[in-house]
Order: structure tokens, then sequence, then C-alpha cells
């Protein structure tokens, strides 16, 4: 049993498995770059399915007109992203220890603020799961109409295998979907390059028979409308932070290949958004019900044909995968949490495969519990997602500003500059989406937040009065030796009782056996044969019989640990109690687990030392 202090000042008390070394044996079980782009930019990848879509729904508004600011928009994201990554690089140089904007906002901005920083990442991560989940789902429908009525399971099946391959390790992960992000990767490029070479759309069957979204015409369109195209597309930029909140997981130089992804990410992110927004001015799209623009643009330039069910297959896979950002991400960002006390220890643990177990069930459960709630609808969780990442862009690049302020390097003037335009666009950026969404369920984000950072900094206090009733930091005094008196419960006579009090008269210079007895005539005689069979045994240990009128077990043994107490107050008090452990874990249901009624009884009204002596019953003994 491991004792977790989480760290050496202002931590508890805790039990779990031990975080095995960072050693280089470990780095078998962290990423390459390129293992990292698989890993951690399935959300970032996937948003350019939906990113250009929410530029191109809001500009419909006025008309073909406005469909022509569809580039314009689309550059200032892109100019955007490039900012984001040039910090998020910059971010990672200076917290090669993971977090993004928790780390940023703890060392520059006070520990409040971080908390906001970290509640805003939580709920982008918990939502990219769901979101992500459900919309490659809803691919899978829209080709199949027939597994509409059951794309609730559907949705929990892919979470279930999501969850599963990342319990085996980051590096599992990444390399299983590897191939997915290749092909939709190559199949997105792709299809910009022969489109940039056709004058006109090969075909446009995707949207015959649908119902046109664009609006009437207008010879003008006003500041309010693009900066809402602008903030509706800058869903495309969500999971850029990811790499920067895991950059433990990379093996070493982990900054640097952490950095190289980054780069990496930004690049083919931009080139995508970039070059599907020139083929949406090329081929004169105009967006209709029921049919995503991706698809319109595989139909406009590859024709109505095997390439563009290629396309919308690798969508739909890397949309429903993209929920492994959250899973590469959330795990680390929830152990930099738990090691500053703003959530349990168990956080903090990790498997032998480098993996945080615990964060990534916890993530599985929330997300499972979303999409029971949505019912695997999209429309029902997009409107609540991209709101928490603008909240830690925003505090991010301003964490930033400060940190270049504190900075005696070159061009830390021109860094600050930098980051503080991104400060101002995606905080604007973040108003703006919220404002838009409120009515649509953003005021659940609104709410969460601050129930969140509640909850955090409740957990602080809680670790910080155990930290002071334990007297962390502090030199204790020397220990001393107490007279030892050991419990041992009984229901009669087996290898199990010898061995029990073999280690009590082991652990304590004086051992009684309990037993109770109950006053039906059955229980009765049991209790007078145990007591008859003592004495000839005689095994020098006396044997106290507690009368119980009730069949209650651990209430008897639990008052009499406490006359003890009170009779001996020098002393402590310990009880052990033996128990069988079979070979079969099925075996287990066949134990009636007295030993954990008393255990639990014990621990909870008396202040004694439980131990439970497990004794093993091999298949060769049985």
């Amino acid at each position: 049993m491991a004792i977790d202090t989480g760290k050496p000042t202002t931590a508890a008390e805790g039990t779990g498995t031990e975080e095995p070394p960072d050693t280089g044996a470990g780095d078998r079980h962290k990423l390459t770059a390129l293992q990292g782009l698989a890993a951690l930019s399935l959300d970032a990848m996937a948003s350019v399915a939906y990113g250009p879509e929410s530029i191109v729904l809001v500009l419909a508004v006025a008309g073909a007109y406005g469909m022509g600011f569809t580039l314009p928009v689309t550059l200032a994201i892109a100019a955007l992203l490039a900012v984001l990554v040039a910090s998020y690089r910059q971010v990672i140089a200076a917290f090669p220890d993971g977090g993004g904007s928790y780390a940023v906002a703890k060392r520059h901005l006070g520990r409040r603020t971080s908390l906001v920083a970290a509640g805003s990442l939580i709920l982008d991560y918990v939502l990219n799961v769901a979101v992500s989940v459900t919309a490659g789902v809803a691919a899978l429908t829209s080709a199949f109409p027939q597994l509409y009525g059951e794309r609730t399971w559907i949705c929990l099946g892919v979470l279930v295998l999501v969850t599963a391959v990342n319990l085996r390790g980051v590096v599992d992960s990444a390399k299983a979907f590897l191939l997915p992000t290749a092909l939709f990767v190559g199949s997105i490029l792709a299809m910009i390059t022969v489109g940039l070479f056709r004058d006109g759309p090969v075909s446009t069957a995707s949207a015959e028979g649908h119902a046109s979204a664009l609006g009437e015409g207008a010879t003008a369109v006003g500041a309010l409308l693009l900066l809402k195209a602008f903030a509706a597309g800058c869903s495309a930029l969500t999971g850029v932070e990811a790499v920067a909140n895991a950059v433990p997981s990379f093996r070493a130089p982990a900054a640097r290949r952490a950095q190289r992804t980054e780069v990496a990410l930004g690049a083919l992110l931009g080139v995508m958004l970039i070059g599907l927004s020139i083929l949406i001015g090329r081929f004169h799209l105009q967006p209709v019900e029921g049919v995503t623009v991706l698809a319109q643009l595989a139909d406009a330039s590859f024709g109505h044909n095997l390439a563009f069910y290629v396309v919308q297959f690798a969508t739909m896979v890397l949309l429903a995968l993209a929920a492994n950002t959250s899973f590469g991400g959330l795990p680390v960002l929830m152990s930099l949490l738990a090691r500053d006390n703003h959530l349990p220890h168990l956080f903090a643990l990790k498997a032998d495969r480098q993996v945080h177990r615990h964060g990534v069930l916890a993530l599985a459960v929330v997300s499972a519990l979303l999409l029971v709630f949505s019912g695997g609808d999209t429309n029902t969780l997009v409107p609540l997602f991209a709101i928490g990442v603008f909240v830690g862009f925003t505090i991010c690049q301003v964490g930033m500003v400060r940190h270049w302020y504190g900075e005696r390097g070159k061009g830390r003037r021109a860094k600050a500059v930098l980051n503080g335009f991104g400060a101002l666009l995606t905080g604007v950026a973040a108003v703006v989406v919220t404002a838009t969404k409120f009515t649509e369920g953003a005021w659940l984000i609104v709410l969460a937040l601050p129930l969140l950072v509640l909850g955090f900094e409740r957990v602080h206090r809680a670790y910080g009065r155990i930290g002071e009733r334990l007297e962390l930091g502090r030199v204790p005094e020397p220990p001393q030796r107490a007279h030892s008196l050991v419990v041992v419960p009984v229901s009669g006579l087996s290898k199990l009782t010898c061995k029990a009090l073999t280690a009590a008269r082991s652990l304590g210079d004086e051992v009684l056996a309990v037993t109770v007895t109950h006053p039906a005539p059955e229980d009765r005689r049991a209790a007078e044969a145990l007591r008859r069979d003592w004495e000839l045994w005689s095994p020098g240990v006396e044997l106290v019989e507690l009368d119980s009128q009730t069949r209650a077990l651990g209430r008897p043994v639990s008052g009499y640990v406490r006359e003890l107490t009170a009779a001996h107050p020098a002393s402590q008090i310990t009880v052990l109690i033996p128990e069988t452990e079979p070979a079969h874990i099925w075996q287990r249901l066949l134990q009636n687990q007295r030993g954990s009624v008393v255990a639990h009884a014990v621990r909870r009204d008396t202040d004694a030392v439980i131990c439970r002596l497990r004794f093993r019953i091999t298949d060769d003994a049985s």
C-alpha cells in the first residue's frame, strides 16, 4: 500500500497504485511527434468538417453577396490560428510539464484565474467527446437511416471503443488512430488539389433535390454578421491547445517534439481551412439543408463516385474518433489539478503504461451521461461547444503577455503584442459565441463553469484541513512505543483462526479473540461448541463472548473495541480481521462478507487500527 502525499507540503494521505519512475524504459509508452499528431490532433483535424460550414451558414443569410466574404473570414481565422500556434509553442517551452492555459494562468494570473481556465478546458474536453461521437454517428445514420433509432447505443459503443484503446496507453491509441487520420488528411488535401484545377463543379448530385439555405440577395454585409461568422468559424480552432496540455505524454525531448507537433497541426489545419474556402468560392457553393458543405465540395471536385464516398467515410470515422483528443489531454490536466490539491489525488496516479486511468474513466463516464441526456443528437450539444476553449485561449494569451513582460529576452515586446492581439480576438469570439448561443444552451456552460471552480476550491480547502491535522511539512515528535492490544473476531476453529492468532501474537503485546453470540437456540449450541473446542485447543488466547440480541455483527465488535479504548487509553488497539481469498474471482460471490461488515463498523465507530489478514486458497489446496 502506497501513501500518496500529492506534494510535500500541502497534501493529504491517500492510497493507490504507485506512479512508475520516469525512466528511459517508459519512452516506449510515450509519443513521437507523428504519433502525437494522430493522438492529439483529431479534434482540430475533424473541425474542418464543420468549421467552414459554420461560416457559410452565417454568411448565407446575406445571400450570394455575403458568401463572397467566406475567404476573408477564413483568412482572419487562419491568422488567429497562426497566433495561437506561435503562442502555444511558447507555452510548451515555458511549461514543459503540460497544463496549457491552466499552467500559464497559475503562474502569471493567480490561482482563481487558473481554476477558471482549468474548468473551461474540462468542459470543452468533455463536450468534445460527446459532440465528436454524435457527429460521427450522425454521418453513419445519414448513410444508413435504419440505424437512426439506435443512435444512442451506437454512440455509447463508439465511446467504449475509444475508452478501451486509451486504457491501453497513449501510444496504442496513437497507433490505432494513425491510419484514419492519414486517410482523412490525405483525402481532404487531394480534394483541394483536384478542385483547384477545376473550372467548375464536376457534379452537384449530392445537393439535388435539397432546399437551398441561401438568403435573399443583399448588397451590404454588416460588421455584426462578419463578427458572428468569424466566431462561428472559430469552432475550427478547438483542439489546438491539446498538444500544450499533454507535453508529458511525448518522448524526450518532450518539449521539442510537442512544438513540432503543434506546428504541423497548425500548418495542416490552416492549409485545409483556406483550401476549402477557396473551393467554396470557386464552385459558387450554396448551402443546402441535409447535405454538408464538405460533401458538396467532394462532389464538385471528384464527382459522385468512389472518391466521394471515401471522403465521406474518412470524415465519419475521424469525427467519431476525434474524441481521442480529449482522452489525451484531459487526464494530464486532471493530474496537474490533483497535484495542486484541486481534485482527488487518485487522478495524479499512473498505470504501468503511463496512463492516467482514473482520468480516462471519469471522462468516459461523464461523456456517457451527456450522450444519454442528448439522445445522441448533435444539435443538442453543439450550442454548448467551443465556449470553454475560447475562455481558455483568452486566459492563456493574457497570461503569456504577463510572461513576456517578466522576461528580458530579445523580441519580448513583439511577442507580447502578438499574444495581446490574440487575446483580443479570442476574447471577442468568446463573448460573441456566448451571446449568440445563450438561449440555445450556452447558459449551461455559464452556470457550470463557476460551479466547477467552487468544486475545485472546496477540494483544496478539504486537503488543506487534512494537511493541518497531519501537520504536513513539520518535523513530528519522535515515535513512542505503546502497549499493543490486538482483537481478533472469530466464528469457529479452523486453519484461518490459527493463522490469525499467530499473526496477532506477532503484532501485539496482548491478544483477545472475540465471538458474537445470539440468543437463538441453534446459535447458543454453536457458541457452546466453540467454547468447548476452544478450551480443548487451548491456544493461550482468551475467548471473549459478546452477547447480541439481534443478528448484528459489526456493532457488538465496535462497541467492545470502544470499551477497550476507554479502559486502556494508553494502549494501541488493533482489530485483525481474518478473511479467505478464493483462487477465482467468481468464487468471491460465495463469501459471506462478514469481514467487510466488521471492518466498516470498526472504522465508523472507533479509531482502532484495522488489519485484514488474507488467507489465499489455491487450486492445489482446494
